[in-house]
């Protein structure tokens, strides 16, 4: 056993892409990271210092801790690597890079990076490095390292393999939105053309204030719980009763609503299920369709690759993109006869029991995988 700060760095040393604008970097960013990236990108376009990393160094995010961020530096490509601030970096040579990755996003780990957050709550809330420290690491030696990493890493990519599954089944659905009502620049049905604000009866926000969080009671809904399909509610913060009943008052969400996430990544889309009640903040908006709109068809128009263009290209640019009320209002949309719509929306839902099913295996997957780390960690493997 050792502790991560035998391997934490601390002075590793930094530069501000600005001083050579015409220089590309190999740039690891949160945003970057959950794109897949890194970004390969001008120093000309990168705001700020940042820190340089090396190839094998690992990483794991401090902001927003409760998502679990790890990765590996890639092999060097030519460029200069760099990594924000946001990054808790560890190098050295007596372990395996993929192994303590895997360390990093176990149950075991995070229950104690957990402990180490300090915040208001949401984005402010980060995990402090000095605490991070004194975090315990089963280290067994080199060869048994790569044994254990070679075991999860195939684990881990059985359990990726299974989500893009669920990628698939979105495209499908896409697909036959597509096939049944065409696109809203082209309109090559003909079908009348709106706005959201004329197909709708109410476009709307979350609250502008910072609400008061709570340990547990209703989710506080944000951009960042917003996913492409789906509401995040593992990943929440919460307010209490009394906050509620305040927050309620601007709006309170109801099935059939669909929510935009409309600060920093513009445009995921998501429509309210049965039995969800929560409040809501400034970077998620609202939209409650009217009587001639499906929530499934308005879900789905929100969803199509042209109103998320639309989107993100109207999204006013200051530290990050954001998209107001006014701009959704604006927004074109396609208004086809509601029986076609009603026939669509009966279509998805055929899809959805497969989704719900393929969610169902990911699961068991995720339950599976975190036994297994949890083995790995203690020796069992």
């Amino acid at each position: 056993m050792t502790t991560l700060g035998d391997f934490m760095v601390t002075r590793g040393g930094s530069l501000n892409p600005s001083s050579f604008p015409n220089e590309e970097f190999e740039l690891y960013s949160i945003p970057a990271h959950d794109r897949g990236g890194p970004d390969f990108t001008l120093g000309s376009d990168i705001g700020s210092s940042k820190q340089i990393v090396e190839p094998g160094d690992v990483m794991v995010s401090k902001i927003i801790p409760h998502i679990r961020r790890a990765r590996v530096v890639g092999p060097h490509k030519g460029r200069r690597q760099i990594a924000s601030g946001e990054w808790i970096v560890f190098r050295g040579h007596s372990f395996h890079s993929n192994y303590l990755r895997q360390f990093l996003i176990s149950d075991g780990f995070h229950k104690q990076f957990m402990n180490t957050v300090a915040g208001l709550g949401g984005s402010l809330v980060r995990a402090r490095p000095a605490q991070v420290k004194s975090i315990p690491l089963p280290l067994p030696p080199l060869p048994e390292q790569r044994r254990i990493a070679a075991i999860l890493e195939h684990a881990d990519a059985l359990r990726a393999k299974r989500r893009q599954v669920l990628t698939h089944l979105d495209a499908l659905t896409q697909s036959i939105f597509h096939d049944m009502f065409g696109d809203v620049r082209t309109n090559q049905h003909g079908y009348d053309v709106a706005t959201i604000a004329d197909i709708s009866e109410r476009v709307t926000d979350g609250e502008h204030k910072t609400p008061r969080r709570s340990e547990s009671g209703f989710p506080l809904i944000s951009a960042r719980n917003v996913r492409d399909g789906w509401i995040d509610f593992e990943n929440t913060d919460f307010v209490d009763a009394d906050e509620y009943a305040l927050l309620s008052r601007r709006i309170e969400p109801r099935q059939g609503d669909v929510l935009i996430s409309c600060s920093g990544s513009i445009g995921r889309v998501a429509q309210v299920g049965e039995r969800n009640r929560f409040a809501m903040v400034r970077s998620a908006a609202l939209v409650r369709p009217g009587p001639t709109v499906h929530p499934t068809f308005l879900e789905r128009t929100l969803a199509s690759p042209t109103l998320k263009s639309i989107m993100v290209a109207h999204a006013n640019s200051s530290a990050q993109a954001n998209l107001f009320q006014n701009q959704i209002k604006r927004l074109p949309v396609l208004v086809p006869p509601l029986a076609l719509q009603e026939e669509f929306a009966d279509r998805v839902a055929r899809i959805g029991a497969v989704v719900d099913a393929a969610k169902t295996t990911t699961a068991a997957d995720d339950e599976l995988f975190a036994s297994l780390q949890s083995r790995a960690f203690r020796g069992e493997l």
